[in-house]
């Protein structure tokens, strides 16, 4: 409903019109720098957005990292310097884009969703990711602090790895391969999940079981909606004849592509899987509502010849020979308890009970 509202303040104005359509996740933007070459590596958190200006004619490799988005000036400053277009900007500050991939000659700008598994709330979270590939540097933005990059973070301190040797178009792909990477820890926690439900569904069918499968399945929605783009994401970087994608990064793109392609099976597999929860647990209450009135409909069809009998001793006929029986009464018990045992011994043989 926020991310509604917020969009509806922008209706109406010109296209490339900077709004922040999104959760402001901190307080004020943090910016990183990462700046590396074969021989040497510094890093280096910035106070200022200008401080990261002077590296976009280095020939080493730079990596600019912002945090948060809610601070349009920042944006602005960013595509001012680095020449990046104002819908290029305007896609970054709008947190609900679909995965795609730009090709702008000078620069690419690709979008695509980071998604980690919050064991406190036993959910997944989102975040949008914006990467902007130019010759030597590479610019992401992201929502908030803490991202799943640290291992890429790791090999660029590693001179004796290839990524120090390699370009910022080797960068780009690390950082989706990393995403991509996380997404299968992602969908091994759901699969833990799914059998889990599994079991408890089998065994004992509760209301709080079923809310669980719902929010099991719309995040495995969610997932496969963010998952299918990616496909053709990185199928156009592939397919770049743009200069900035070197002939060397293609075939690790191609790797990623593959990486894509076993995340979607899996989480095609886990849909169908959720599915089929939701059908176990309705199969499941029904079977037990099915055993309740099949208790109930027995318990109603032994005494029912017991009613019958009560009935007729009940009514106030004067004349009635066995009201002047001095065992009257006893024998008429004996006769619904015989009754009652009969109709158990049949149910018995039949097998209803």
């Amino acid at each position: 409903m926020k991310g509604n509202k917020k969009r509806a303040k922008k209706a109406g104005l010109a296209p490339g019109t900077l709004v922040h359509i999104g959760e402001q996740k901190i307080d004020k933007p943090r910016i990183t720098l990462i700046d590396y070459d074969q021989e040497s590596c510094q890093e280096k958190e910035l106070k200022k957005v200008e401080e990261c200006f002077p590296f976009k004619i280095t020939p080493s490799v730079s990596w600019i990292n912002i945090d948060g988005l809610h601070d349009v000036k920042v944006i602005e400053k960013i595509g001012a310097r680095y020449d990046v277009s104002s819908l290029v900007l305007e896609d970054i500050l709008h947190t609900t884009q679909r995965p795609k991939m730009e090709d702008h000659d000078s620069y690419m700008y690709v979008v695509l969703k980071m998604i980690r598994y919050d064991d406190q709330q036993a959910g997944i979270t989102m975040e949008q990711i914006s990467l902007i590939l130019r010759d030597t540097m590479v610019i992401s933005f992201q929502e908030s602090v803490g991202d799943v990059f640290d291992a890429v973070r790791e090999r660029i301190r590693n001179a004796t790895l290839r990524i120090r040797k390699m370009g910022a178009d080797y960068l780009l792909y690390a950082l989706i391969d990393s995403i991509v990477d996380h997404y299968f820890i992602v969908l091994e926690k759901l699969g833990e999940n799914i059998e889990v439900l599994q079991e408890q569904v089998a065994e004992n069918p509760t209301e709080d079981l079923l809310h669980q499968i719902h929010k099991l399945k719309r995040e495995v929605i969610l997932l496969r909606k963010v998952i299918w783009p990616l496909r053709e994401l990185v199928g156009n970087l592939q397919r770049s004849e743009s200069e900035l994608i070197r002939e060397s990064t293609e075939m690790f793109l191609k790797d990623v592509y593959d990486h894509i392609f076993q995340v979607i099976d899996t989480t095609e597999t886990y849909r169908e899987m959720v599915s089929g929860l939701l059908d176990i647990y309705l199969s499941s209450i029904s079977n037990r509502m099915n055993a309740v009135m099949k208790v109930l409909t027995i318990i109603a069809t032994i005494f029912i010849p017991l009613t019958f009998i009560a009935g007729i001793y009940g009514m106030n006929f004067e004349y009635m020979p066995e009201l002047k029986y001095k065992w009257a009464y006893p024998t008429v018990w004996l006769v619904m308890l015989v009754t009652g045992i009969i109709m158990l011994i049949f149910f018995r043989k039949r097998k209803w009970l």
